[in-house]
C-alpha cells in the first residue's frame, strides 16, 4: 500500500524541486535580459543626443560667423565659444579642427604650444559625420581638455577568474565621439568638429544607469540584500562602474581598474554573444548580461553589464523550495496515514478471518468473523465464512450428537463396531474438508484460466520467437496441468465418487528426479545437499501426478525443516514379494514426540503458515492404491516411508 507513495510522490517531489529550480533561475535571467535591453536603450539614446548636439554646434550661426568673420579662426575667441557651447549640450569635450586636420581649438582651456597647429592622429571616425563608440588612442586624445585627461589612465588591479595579462595600466579613452563637418553658407568646407562625452571614470553617467535600470523598489527581497549592478568596460576592464571592491564598501572604493573573468571575456569580445548567466564580480556571484560595444568599423571596443547579485535570490530559492520539499513530505506522511487507515480497512478483515480460522483449528467451533464494515469482496467473503463455519458447526454438532446416540445403543458391541465408530469420525472430518476443499477448488479454477490464457497469448505475440524460451513455457504448461490436477483430487475429496484417478506403472527412480527439478530453487537457495539411493527396479500402478504431489509434499516438508541447510536423502528399494518403499530424509530437528501420533491427521500442524491438510492428503491419496505413509525419526532427522504395491519390473 505503501509503495506508490514511496516510489512516485518522492520522484513527483524531485520533479517539481528540479522545475522550480529552472524555471526561478529562466525569471532571473528573463529579468538581466530586459535589464540589459533598458541599459543598451538608454545607452543608445544617449549616443545619439551626442550625434544631436555635435549636429547643433557644427551649425551654430556663432560658430559659423566665427569662422568666416573679419576675424577668422581667431583661437582666443574659439575657446571660450567651444566652451559655452560645450556646456550647453552637456559635452565633456569639443574639438574643432582645420580642412588640412590641424587642431584649432578645444573647449577646456588654449591649447599647448605644441599642440595648436600641429597635424596630430585625426581620431577615428573624423574624416566623416559619424556618431559612435570609439577608442582613443595616447597619440589621439589631444582633443581632450587638460581636466579630463587624469580620468584617462586606469591601473589594472588583480582580479579573481581574469584572464593573465600583462599590461598594468590601460591609458585608451573609451568615448561617445560624434564628428561633424562645417560648412560656410557658400558650402566651402570650413574645419571638422568632434566632440562627447569620455566614459572612462565616468560615475555620473554609469550611476545615472544604474539608477534608470534599478529604481529603488524595483527589486525584491531588497531587505536581504537584493542589488543591481551596471559597468563600462574598455575591453575587459572596468573604467566606470558602481560594483564595490568589497562588500561594504565605500562609494569612492568602485572597483574600477578590475577585469571581467575570461569566459565572459572570450564569449562576448572573442565571439560577440550577448552573456546572459551567473558570473563571478569581483568578489561575488551575480546574475549578469553582458553586451558587446563595437565601434564605427565594427571592433569590439567595449562591454556594457547589468546584473544582479546572486546570494539573496539564492537563499530565497532555496528557501522556497525547501518549503516545497517539507510541503511534499507532509503531503506524503498524511497520505500514508490515510493509506494505512485504507490498508487496515482492508486487512483488517483478513487477519480476523485467519485467526478465526486458527480457533476454529484448535476446537473452537464456535468462532466466527462477525459482521464486517466493508461491503466489498472482502466483507461478502468474511459472510460466506461464517456461513460456511457455521453449517460445520451444525453438521459436526448433528454428527456429534448421532455418535453420542450410537455409543449408548452399541456401548457393548466388539472392535467392529470400534472400527465403525472410527470410520465415522472420519467421516466427520472429511465432511469438513470436503465442504472446504470444494469452496477452494472453485476459486482456484478462475486464475488457473486465466494464466493459461495469457500464456497462449504469449505465444501467440512471440511467434517464431517463443523457440528460445519453448523449455520455461513448456514447465509453466506442466505445472498449470498439475494445478488442474490439484483442483481436481481437491474436488475429488469433495465428491469422491465422481472422480478416479488414471493408473500406469510408474519409474521411481525418475520421478524422484522430475520432483527434484520442481524444487531445485528451494533446494539452491537453502543450501541443500542430495543424497540419492535408488533401488528399486519394480513400477507400481499408481497416478504418475498423484504420487508427483505427495513426494513434491514430502520435499518441500523436508527442505522447511532445514532452513539453514542440511542433506536431503532420496531412497527407493524393492521390498518383500510384492511393494516398493520410497523413503525421504532430511538432517533436520526431527518430529516432536507428541506430534507423530497425530501427524497424519486433518488441521494437525505446527507450522503458523501451514494449513495441517498436506500429509493427510498425501496419505489419503497412497492409500487409495493400497499404499501406506509412515513417519519416524531417524538417526538425523525425519524419515517418510511411502510403501505401494508394487508392479512389473
Amino acid at each position: 500500500m505503501l509503495l506508490p507513495l514511496l516510489g512516485v510522490l518522492p520522484l513527483l517531489g524531485a520533479g517539481l524541486l528540479w522545475w522550480g529550480n529552472a524555471a526561478f533561475d529562466r525569471l532571473l535571467l528573463a529579468k538581466v535580459r530586459a535589464d540589459l535591453a533598458v541599459a543598451d536603450g538608454y545607452f543608445n539614446s544617449v549616443l545619439g543626443s551626442v550625434g544631436t548636439s555635435i549636429d547643433a554646434v557644427a551649425g551654430s550661426q556663432a560658430l559659423v560667423g566665427l569662422l568666416t568673420g573679419p576675424q577668422a579662426g581667431a583661437p582666443q575667441r574659439l575657446g571660450p565659444l567651444l566652451d559655452g557651447l560645450a556646456q550647453r549640450q552637456r559635452l565633456d569635450f569639443i574639438a574643432l579642427r582645420d580642412p588640412q586636420g590641424r587642431l584649432v581649438a578645444r573647449n577646456g582651456g588654449p591649447l599647448a604650444p605644441g599642440e595648436r597647429g600641429a597635424a596630430a592622429a585625426l581620431a577615428a571616425g573624423n574624416g566623416a559625420d559619424a556618431t559612435s563608440v570609439e577608442l582613443l588612442q595616447p597619440d589621439q586624445q589631444e582633443v581632450l581638455p587638460p581636466a579630463l585627461r587624469p580620468r584617462v589612465a586606469v591601473t589594472l588591479l588583480p582580479t579573481r577568474n581574469a584572464a593573465p595579462t600583462a599590461h598594468r595600466v590601460e591609458d585608451r579613452a573609451l568615448v561617445l565621439l560624434s564628428t561633424r563637418q562645417v560648412l560656410a553658407p557658400d558650402g566651402r568646407l570650413l574645419g571638422r568638429l568632434c566632440g562627447g562625452v569620455l566614459l572612462n571614470r565616468n560615475l555620473p553617467f554609469i550611476d545615472h544607469i544604474n539608477q534608470i535600470v534599478y529604481p529603488p523598489g524595483s527589486l525584491p527581497f531588497a531587505q536581504w540584500g537584493s542589488r543591481g549592478t551596471a559597468t563600462l568596460f574598455l575591453g575587459d576592464v572596468r573604467i566606470s562602474t558602481n560594483v564595490r571592491l568589497f562588500a561594504g564598501a565605500s562609494s569612492g572604493d568602485r572597483a574600477i581598474g578590475t577585469r571581467v573573468s575570461a569566459d565572459v571575456r572570450d564569449a562576448v569580445l572573442g565571439r560577440g554573444q550577448t552573456w546572459l548567466d551567473r558570473a563571478f564580480v569581483v568578489d561575488n556571484w551575480y546574475v549578469s548580461g553582458y553586451e558587446p560595444l563595437a565601434d564605427r568599423a565594427g571592433r569590439r571596443v567595449g562591454i556594457l553589464y547589468v546584473g544582479l547579485l546572486e546570494r539573496p535570490f539564492r537563499e530565497i530559492k532555496i528557501a522556497a523550495l525547501a518549503g516545497i520539499g517539507a510541503m511534499f513530505v507532509g503531503v506524503m506522511l498524511v497520505a500514508a496515514f490515510v493509506s494505512l487507515r485504507w490498508a487496515r480497512a482492508i486487512f483488517g478483515p483478513l487477519e480476523r478471518m485467519e485467526a478465526t480460522m486458527r480457533r476454529v483449528q484448535a476446537g473452537a467451533l464456535h468462532a466466527r468473523v462477525g459482521p464486517v464494515a466493508s461491503g466489498d469482496e472482502i466483507g461478502r467473503l468474511a459472510g460466506h465464512l461464517d456461513g460456511l463455519l457455521q453449517t460445520i458447526e451444525d453438521d459436526t454438532r448433528q454428527l456429534q450428537r448421532w455418535n453420542a446416540e450410537l455409543d449408548a445403543k452399541v456401548g457393548e458391541r466388539t472392535g467392529a463396531l470400534e472400527q465403525a465408530q472410527r470410520r465415522l469420525r472420519k467421516s466427520e472430518k472429511l465432511a469438513t474438508v470436503g465442504q472446504l476443499t470444494a469452496s477452494i477448488a472453485h476459486e482456484i479454477n478462475n486464475p488457473i484460466a486465466v494464466i493459461q490464457g495469457n500464456l497462449d497469448l504469449v505465444r501467440e505475440l512471440l511467434g517464431a520467437g517463443a523457440a528460445g524460451v519453448q523449455p520455461e513455457l513448456a514447465l509453466i504448461d506442466g505445472q498449470i496441468e498439475r494445478m488442474r490436477l490439484i483442483v481436481t483430487q481437491l474436488l475429488q475429496y469433495a465428491r469422491p465418487s465422481e472422480f478416479a484417478g488414471y493408473v500406469e506403472p510408474v519409474d521411481t527412480a525418475q520421478l524422484l528426479e522430475d520432483c527434484l527439478l520442481l524444487a531445485r530453487h528451494q533446494i539452491a537457495r537453502g543450501g541443500v545437499a542430495v543424497q540419492r539411493d535408488c533401488r528399486a527396479t519394480r513400477r507400481p500402478a499408481i497416478n504418475r501426478h498423484e504420487l508427483q504431489q505427495v513426494l513434491v509434499n514430502l520435499m518441500v516438508n523436508a527442505l522447511q525443516a532445514m532452513p539453514e541447510g542440511g542433506t536431503l536423502g532420496l531412497a527407493s528399494a524393492d521390498v518383500g514379494d510384492d511393494a516398493v518403499e520410497l523413503r525421504i530424509a532430511d538432517s533436520g530437528p526431527g518430529l516432536p514426540p507428541d506430534l507423530l501420533p497425530r501427524l497424519f491427521e486433518p488441521f494437525v500442524t505446527r507450522r503458523r503458515d501451514g494449513t495441517g491438510l498436506g500429509l493427510w492428503i498425501s496419505r489419503t491419496l497412497v492409500e487409495r492404491y493400497g499404499g501406506d505413509i509412515t513417519a519416524a525419526n531417524g538417526p538425523r532427522g525425519a524419515v517418510f516411508t511411502v510403501r505401494l504395491r508394487g508392479g512389473p519390473v
